[in-house]
C-alpha cells in the first residue's frame, strides 16, 4: 500500500459519494479516536444508563483498527433525512425512524461506493460502517469537516443543519485528508440545552441518558419506572426537542433520498391501533423500519404509558385487553396496568413487574 496520499483518488472518491446521493463527504486520516477521553469519562459517570454494550466496547472505540487492521484513512458521509415536519400532541415519532432503516439504505450505498473504490484500487481493504461497529462517528465527521458538535452532542452542519445520518468508510489506502472543522459555531445559544422536557443535559456537550426520553422509549428494556413514564412528553420513539430548537436547522434542506421519505403511518400515529393490531401486522409494519429497534412490546409499552399519562379514557377497553392477555408479554401488560391506574384513579398498590425477558419482541 502506498504510504503518500493520493489526491486524484480521494477527488473521484468524493464525487462518486456525492453521485451515490451523499449530501457532504470528508476524509480524515485514521488516528486515535478525538474525544474519546470524554467518552469514558461518560460512561464512568454512568450517564449511559444500562446501555452496557457502550462500555464492553469502549476500548475497541479508541482507535478505528479494531474495526479494521492496518486501517489508514476514514471517509466521513453524510445525508440529510426527513424535512420540517408536525408532530401530534401524543404519539410523536422522532424524524429519523419515520422513513426505512437508514442502516439499509446508508449502508447500501456504502457498499456501492466500496465496489468502486477497489475497482480503482484492487488491492485496498475497506470496511463500511453504519452506526453498529465502535466508532466514534461525530469525532471523526468533525476531524473530516463535515461539522461541529453541538452543545446537544449532535453533529451540525452549517448549511445542512443536525438532522443527518452518518456512516463511514473505512479503509487501508493512504487518502489525501480534508482540513478537521475547528470552531463550534454554537456561540452563547443554549436553547437545546434549556428545551429538553426532561433536563437531560447537566451542561453542554453532556447528555446523561437516565433523564433521556430517547433512551427509555428505545434503548430501554422493561417496565419504565414512574418517573420517566409520566414525563414522556407525547414521545412514543425517539425525541427530536433539541434538534427542532436549533437555530442551524431552521433554513436546512429537506432530505432528497426517496427510501427515507416519511412513511404516513408513522407521522400520527393511532396509539389505541397500536394495542389492537395483531403481532403478524407488526412484524410487517416494521420490516425495514428503524423502530424495530424498539420493537413491537417496547412500542407498545410506550403507547400505553402516553394514553394513561395523556387521560385517554377511550383506551381503557384497549388497555384492559393487554392487561388482562395471559399471552401477552410481561412488560406491555405492566405498561397497561400503569396506565389504568391513572386512567381510573385506581389507588391500589403497584405489583412489582414480572422478570423481564426482553422488550424487542
Amino acid at each position: 500500500m502506498s504510504s503518500s496520499p493520493s489526491a486524484p483518488c480521494s477527488h473521484r472518491l468524493k464525487e462518486r459519494a456525492r453521485a451515490l446521493g451523499f449530501d457532504r463527504v470528508g476524509i480524515a486520516r485514521a488516528q486515535d479516536a478525538p474525544d474519546y477521553d470524554r467518552f469514558r469519562e461518560w460512561l464512568d459517570a454512568g450517564d449511559a444508563a444500562s446501555m452496557e454494550y457502550m462500555g464492553r466496547y469502549a476500548q475497541a472505540r479508541a482507535h478505528p483498527d479494531s474495526i479494521l487492521e492496518g486501517v489508514r484513512s476514514v471517509v466521513m458521509v453524510s445525508v440529510v433525512y426527513g424535512a420540517k415536519t408536525t408532530y401530534p400532541a401524543v404519539g410523536k415519532i422522532a424524524r429519523y425512524a419515520r422513513g426505512t432503516d437508514y442502516h439499509q439504505v446508508v449502508r447500501g450505498r456504502l457498499e456501492t461506493l466500496i465496489e468502486w473504490l477497489k475497482a480503482e484500487a484492487p488491492e485496498a481493504s475497506a470496511r463500511a460502517v453504519v452506526d453498529t461497529a465502535p466508532l466514534l462517528e461525530r469525532g471523526f465527521a468533525r476531524l473530516a469537516g463535515l461539522g461541529w458538535i453541538g452543545k446537544n452532542t449532535m453533529l451540525i452542519d452549517r448549511r445542512l443543519g443536525s438532522f443527518t445520518f452518518l456512516g463511514a468508510v473505512l479503509t487501508d489506502l493512504e487518502l489525501e485528508p480534508d482540513p478537521p472543522h475547528a470552531t463550534s459555531h454554537c456561540g452563547t445559544c443554549t436553547r437545546c440545552l434549556e428545551a429538553c422536557p426532561t433536563d437531560a443535559f447537566d451542561g453542554p456537550f453532556r447528555l446523561d441518558a437516565r433523564k433521556c426520553i430517547s433512551y427509555w422509549t428505545i434503548e430501554h428494556k422493561g417496565p419504565i419506572p414512574d418517573e420517566p413514564a409520566e414525563n414522556l412528553d407525547g414521545w412514543a420513539f425517539g425525541c427530536d426537542v433539541c434538534q427542532d430548537v436549533c437555530p442551524w436547522n431552521r433554513k436546512a434542506p429537506p432530505g432528497l433520498l426517496p427510501e427515507l421519505a416519511p412513511r404516513p403511518e408513522w407521522e400520527s400515529p393511532d396509539l389505541i391501533e397500536w394495542l389492537t393490531r395483531s403481532k403478524g401486522d407488526w412484524k410487517r409494519a416494521l420490516r425495514g423500519s428503524a423502530m424495530s429497534r424498539a420493537g413491537r412490546v417496547g412500542l407498545l409499552r410506550n403507547a400505553a404509558l402516553l394514553l394513561g399519562s395523556s387521560g385517554r379514557v377511550d383506551a381503557i377497553p384497549a388497555l384492559m385487553a393487554q392487561r388482562d392477555d395471559p399471552d401477552e408479554h410481561p412488560t406491555v401488560r405492566e405498561a397497561a396496568a400503569w396506565a389504568l391506574r391513572k386512567l381510573t384513579g385506581d389507588a391500589e398498590k403497584r405489583e412489582p413487574a414480572a422478570p423481564n425477558d426482553g422488550a424487542a419482541g
